[in-house]
């Protein structure tokens, strides 16, 4: 008896010992073949009971360097496309530009192609089970958040090949607020026609930044934020059509980012505003005279939370 209960004791601890293992391995081999695959894929984002098609290449050319174009295919025409370091944005109304990044800003967040164990400190990886997606045998993996503020993230993984097949952000209840569906994807040996035309294309010229640039000192903090998040961009400046200041700092976890503007208001108290866009919330609050906006995938007490923690530096810049 004593036998039986040692093992059942020694099962229990490894299990989750097990999970969190195969969790690794699966984002792992994740990572590794969104950055050397040869793929065509097409996937749909659904929230609030629409769906956005996208399209999505990546290949590698004979130099090793990377190669990558996703277009959203429903209304005006936008496109990123990626050779190496270098992403350029082709939207509408606006001329196209160029930045020096080693990835794109979509709806797959960039950390699956990069090091999952950056997200250790604030989230836990789960290794389900198996089940089956888009006709393939899928791996699910749940990354779990180790507190209240931030959504789950569920992901289906391609058994044969590692590759994303399903994306489900979750609630702690378990809801679903958005996820990201493949619809078709195509594994080759050779990049597809249109990244080996993408290669020979001239893309726009790099936004420069002058080599004396110094991110700005911003008037605002932001005193409180869910543990692991860090400030990756500030700057300052003006709404084109009111010209009103404000000033804007981004924050990540390395899965989510938050976005915080600060600006004055011609009012001096409006009641709390939210507008939820699947996962994403939006909110509005004017205090003592000062507009606060809040955006990101996070839950709204947590954004509340952020907004509510905004205050002027002790010795704001002249």
């Amino acid at each position: 008896m004593k036998l039986i209960i040692s093992f059942l004791v020694a099962v229990g601890i490894s299990l989750p010992l097990w999970a969190e293992e195969q969790a690794q391995l699966s984002l792992n081999a994740l990572s590794h073949s969104i950055k050397t695959l040869n793929f065509s894929t097409s996937f749909v984002v659904v929230k609030n009971n629409e769906a956005e098609p996208y399209h999505w290449f990546h290949g590698v050319n004979e130099e090793g360097e990377e190669l990558e174009i996703l277009s959203l295919l429903n209304g005006a025409r936008r496109d990123i496309l990626r050779k190496g370091n270098i992403v350029s944005y082709i939207e509408p109304e606006l001329p196209p530009y160029s930045i020096f990044s080693n990835d794109i800003k979509g709806p797959i967040p960039s950390i699956f192609a990069q090091d999952f164990t950056l997200l250790e400190s604030s989230y836990d990886f789960i290794s389900v089970g198996r089940s089956r997606v888009l006709g393939r045998t899928a791996q699910l993996v749940r990354i779990v958040s180790k507190d209240a503020h931030r959504y789950g993230h569920w992901v289906w993984l391609d058994q044969e090949t590692g590759l994303l097949l399903k994306l489900v952000i979750a609630n702690r209840a378990g809801q679903l607020l958005e996820q990201v569906q493949f619809t078709h994807l195509d594994i080759s040996d050779v990049p597809a026609d249109s990244l080996v035309q993408l290669q020979d294309t001239e893309l726009p010229k790099v936004l420069e930044v002058p080599d004396d640039y110094e991110q700005p000192t911003l008037s605002w903090q932001v005193k409180w934020l869910p543990q692991g998040f860090e400030s990756i961009s500030t700057n300052r400046h003006r709404i084109t059509l009111t010209k009103q200041p404000v000033e804007f700092m981004m924050f990540s976890d390395g899965l989510v980012d938050i976005s915080v503007y600060v600006s004055p208001s011609n009012v001096r108290q409006r009641a709390v505003e939210f507008l939820m866009d699947g996962a994403t919330v939006a909110l509005n609050q004017v205090n003592n005279g000062f507009e606060v906006s809040v955006v990101g995938k996070i839950p709204s007490q947590t954004a509340k939370a952020i907004a509510d923690s905004v205050a002027l530096m002790t010795n704001p810049p002249k």
